[in-house]
């Protein structure tokens, strides 16, 4: 019956999909606040339609959350979905095969920005919730809460969480923002990094100058910056900042065993990437590199000119971003004063380091043997035929953490995209097939749940 549901409605569901795509909800670009508040709408308007009790346009200091909610009988559990409208800028834009804002399918994959992450994961929801009322098969209540500042640091949402926590009452979180291994190795991501981000600022010169004529006398804040950069690892691909593991809750070799049993090609791996070689922590394998290790990647460096042709200038300022991905027991603030402190110290005399903290999220880990995430397991099972392995997610959720300690709640981390679907990146994708079983998985998820 579900499934014959929504094989019906598939191609209305991809259509819904695709107008809310086109909306470019940049939550890191001024420009578009028109269009994030134009997603939030879109987005209430189709749980009206679904057959929520309430739903509403929550106001905060920055972008709205939308909230909806049905209670079927308040003595009856309650789960409370998380996810986000917002979305990654598009850029650079002459990366992609087609534009970022017009979704195609193309391989039985959508291609737009926003189609993984988030808005393919959080429609699934949606149609699971419409799927369910249809056929009269919603088995206890539901809450929603989905926010347009996760890619910018989610700033309003623990003001929101705090002083809406009778709103807020559940009995588990259920998020869709994360990655299978495959479809024929379903998984279950267990862990997710914290994230410390940062901004830096070298300056040299008072004014850009003439590389002919200065060049030679006057340090290169460019150049400067890059071997600053270059010290913050040791040459293991350890971080070489003063305190930054004393924290680091470390694997026993049980621990490590497991997550390497989980499925990967390491070939496979390097050829989807275009590279030859990996790199990376020394003594340590990639899945381990990228689920259970801390890691300073600098994202972005800019500095002098940049454009076309040519300018013989010597840079007055250079700046890049930096991010820390941060594993259990480390505290964000803690790190982030760490690298301030040492990121000051490199800086040589001839040039002065400003150092500014973006947003910063904890580290968290989920049990596998909660009643949650059993029931998790047995809609894999009933969707998917196999029980799905649990592993570690190299990204940040930070709200799983905030969660936690505002709301007592765990959370269950039920994830439908893969790690090859280019999210943040040029030509981001979802899987049609993806979208389809998660809807299915996520009913059949709120079956076991009832029963546990």
């Amino acid at each position: 019956m579900v499934k014959e549901y929504i094989a019906s409605n598939k191609d209305r569901f991809l259509s819904e999909l695709f107008d809310w795509l086109r909306i470019p909800s940049v939550s890191a670009d001024s420009r578009h606040k028109g269009d994030v508040r134009k997603a939030a709408e879109f987005l209430r308007e189709k749980f009206s339609q679904a057959g929520v009790d309430k739903v509403e346009i929550c106001e905060t200091k920055g972008h709205p959350i939308v909230y909806a909610e049905k209670i079927v009988n308040p003595a009856l559990p309650t789960v409370l979905v998380y996810g986000h409208y917002d979305v990654q800028p598009p850029d650079p834009l002459n990366l992609w095969t087609s534009p970022p804002f017009e979704p195609v399918i193309k391989d039985d994959k959508i291609y737009a920005r926003g189609a993984c992450d988030d808005k393919g994961q959080v429609y699934m929801h949606v149609k699971a919730f419409e799927t369910m009322m249809k056929l009269n098969l919603l088995p206890c209540n539901v809450k929603f809460m989905v926010e347009g500042e996760e890619e910018v640091g989610s700033d309003n949402l623990g003001t929101f969480v705090k002083e809406n926590k009778a709103k807020l009452k559940a009995d588990i979180i259920l998020i869709s923002d994360t990655a299978l291994i495959s479809l024929e190795h379903p998984s279950i991501t267990t862990g997710l990094r914290g994230l410390s981000y940062m901004e830096v600022e070298v300056t040299g010169p008072n004014r850009d100058l003439h590389s002919g004529v200065y060049g030679g006398a006057v340090a290169n804040p460019v150049n400067v910056l890059c071997s600053m950069i270059d010290a913050l690892h040791d040459e293991n691909g350890r971080i070489a900042i003063p305190g930054f593991y004393d924290k680091v809750a470390e694997l026993t070799a049980a621990q490590r065993k497991a997550l390497n049993d989980a499925p990967f090609d390491l070939e496979e791996y390097k050829h989807e990437l275009g590279i030859a070689d990996i790199k990376g922590e020394k003594g340590y394998t990639t899945l381990e590199r990228t689920g259970v290790r801390p890691t300073l990647d600098v994202n972005g460096i800019w500095g002098g000119y940049t454009g076309e042709g040519a300018k013989t200038v010597l840079p007055s300022k250079a700046h890049a971003k930096i991010s820390m991905r941060l594993v259990p027991n480390q505290v964000s603030a803690e790190i982030t004063d760490l690298f301030t402190k040492h990121f000051q110290s490199l800086a040589p005399k001839y040039v002065t380091v400003k150092v500014m903290a973006h947003h910063g999220g904890e580290p968290a880990v989920t049990s596998t043997e909660s009643p949650a995430y059993q029931a998790a397991s047995r809609a894999f099972e009933d969707v998917f035929g196999k029980t799905p392995i649990p592993t570690r997610d190299g990204g940040s959720i930070p709200i799983v953490a905030l969660f936690k300690k505002e709301l007592g709640l765990d959370t269950v981390l039920l994830g439908f995209g893969f790690d090859t679907d280019a999210i943040h990146s040029p030509n981001e994708h979802y899987g049609v097939k993806n979208f389809v079983m998660g809807i299915e998985t996520i009913v059949s998820f709120y079956k076991h749940f009832v029963k546990k």
